[in-house]
């Protein structure tokens, strides 16, 4: 670790950026910044398969999430920092609001890119998670954010993942950059509701939110359609570092043919730029499309994301995911990320968590989700506005599965496909193998068990040849008892045991 601080060290002050430096180390804003960035979840780097090309430093191939194991056993991780934890903002439920007295810290963006490359280097990590409080103005803050990232992928020649949050209000020209130099962007809803974000977050609105969004998706689905590549899962790559000068550049020529010197040009923000440019183009109708929006040049490839906040306000599980629903079908978001909220304030306004964070209410929102996402259900299936919480003792499937039995049991060798990805302990991958192998003979339940059916959640659901495998009753109360007891409740999150908060920092 030494030896990275001092490498760092030596970056630190250079150009515009030594005012950021002040007096603290860079250890200690490591520290301070590394610890910052744990409450913020939304972290997985998939979505991008770019190989190395010889030219540059990183890939983005094959990446997971922080601290997890991609599907050839290696083990990936981020380096998961703040850009800065000093915000102008005062929300009740962030460590880093205004009102706090903690010690505030700052990067450069020299520091933070000699740290993701000696830390790469080293094999401590595949990419960068830069996230950041809000220093002086949203598009101050994203400026520093992109001038980061232009250095990182430019001067440092870095070609690994990178996921970077996009700051609630900032000029949306400075987002549009922003996309394409980062693999994934997200900007957090916060919370499920307006009216939370009101009484919790007043110096955020919902419209400051949803609108960069919207401006992320139309963004990334232009960009897909110039590159003709219409499917959303389509594979993304960016095989060349060159299109990074292509922005800056071409934006610099224009700004030249306007009259203004190439040292005046640097000199500019990226806003007051784009303004004069904009100017210029209307004066002289001089084509800048060559520098935004070309082909080859991918805009946030790996698709954005957005997280929530659960247990701060009063909204009810049924509330929760029909929001996600929305986000997933008017955003295209690639996730929706839920947070167990704790009350790190220790704010009287702010619910209790003396218990801990609810881990398993938002273990539940976690399946429900990837039921939203990979298994064809609904909001309005999974939850009623006279059912509006899971039960926490059974997974949101079987939850559904118990209260629609009129729909069981299916035949393991006649059902749909997805009929089959309805069944309790059915996954995608059994109901496809299923599929597969009748084609050839009939199943039986050591059949089906080889194929991964988990048969102590699937009996209850199933028959094979017109048999189940025990005799059962097809009651709500009995399934849910045993269904319960096969979960052995002692085992859950938070169920029979103390939980604290605690998340991998840098100097664990």
């Amino acid at each position: 670790m030494s030896d990275i601080i001092t490498e760092s060290k030596k970056h630190t002050g250079r150009g515009s950026s030594a005012v950021l430096a002040g007096n603290i180390s860079v250890e200690e804003k490591l520290r301070i910044l590394g610890d910052g960035a744990k409450y913020d979840v939304a972290c997985t780097s998939s979505g991008v398969d770019r190989k190395g090309n010889g030219k540059t430093m990183g890939s983005a191939e094959g990446c997971g999430i922080c601290h997890t194991f991609t599907p050839d056993g290696r083990c990936i991780s981020l380096l998961k920092i703040l850009f800065t934890n000093e915000c102008i903002f005062d929300c009740k439920y962030c460590i880093n609001r205004a009102s706090n007295d903690i010690p505030r810290a700052t990067f450069t963006p020299d520091e933070v890119c000699t740290l993701t490359i000696e830390f790469y280097r080293r094999n401590y990590i595949e990419g960068l998670f830069l996230s950041s409080g809000i220093i002086k103005s949203p598009d101050y803050t994203i400026e520093l954010i992109y001038e980061t990232i232009y250095k990182l992928r430019k001067e440092y020649h870095f070609n690994g993942y990178i996921h970077a949050k996009a700051i609630p209000g900032a000029d949306s020209f400075l987002v549009e950059q922003l996309g394409y130099l980062a693999d994934r962007m997200s900007i957090n809803l916060e919370l499920p509701t307006g009216e939370g974000l009101k009484r919790l977050a007043p110096n955020k609105s919902r419209k400051s939110i949803l609108f960069p969004m919207k401006e992320i998706q139309t963004g990334i689905k232009n960009n897909r359609y110039m590159n003709g590549m219409h499917n959303k899962k389509s594979l993304m790559y960016i095989s060349d570092a060159s299109y990074l000068d292509e922005s800056r550049n071409a934006l610099m020529d224009n700004l030249a043919k306007a009259g203004y010197g190439i040292k005046q040009a640097e000199g500019m923000s990226l806003k007051e730029a784009k303004a004069i440019e904009t100017i210029s183009r209307k004066t002289d109708n001089t084509d800048v499309g060559s520098y935004i929006g070309t082909k080859n040049r991918y805009f946030v490839p790996a698709g954005q994301s957005t997280q929530m906040i659960i247990g701060a306000t009063d909204e009810t599980d049924y509330h929760i995911i029909n929001v996600s629903e929305a986000l997933y079908d008017n955003y295209d978001l690639k996730r929706v990320f839920y947070s167990a909220f704790i009350n790190v304030n220790n704010d009287n306004t702010l619910p209790s968590t003396e218990r801990g964070p609810e881990l398993l209410r938002e273990h539940r929102l976690y399946q429900a989700d990837w039921l939203l996402r990979y298994y064809g259900f609904k909001a309005g299936e999974l939850l009623t506005e006279d059912r509006p919480y899971f039960n926490k003792q059974i997974d949101p499937k079987c939850d559904w599965a118990v209260r629609h039995l009129g729909l069981f049991p299916v035949e393991i060798n006649r059902a749909d496909y997805y009929t089959l990805l309805r069944v309790p302990g059915i996954g995608i991958k059994s109901a496809k193998r299923i599929i597969s192998a009748r084609r050839h003979c009939r199943l039986d339940f050591n059949d089906i068990r080889r194929m991964g059916v988990v048969l102590k959640r699937a009996l209850y659901f199933i028959t094979c040849e017109g048999k189940m495998m025990y005799d059962t009753r097809l009651e709500e109360s009995y399934i849910t008892h045993h269904l319960i007891y096969n979960e052995k409740p002692e085992r859950l999150i938070g169920v029979g045991e103390q939980i604290t908060y605690t998340q991998m920092s840098l100097f664990d």
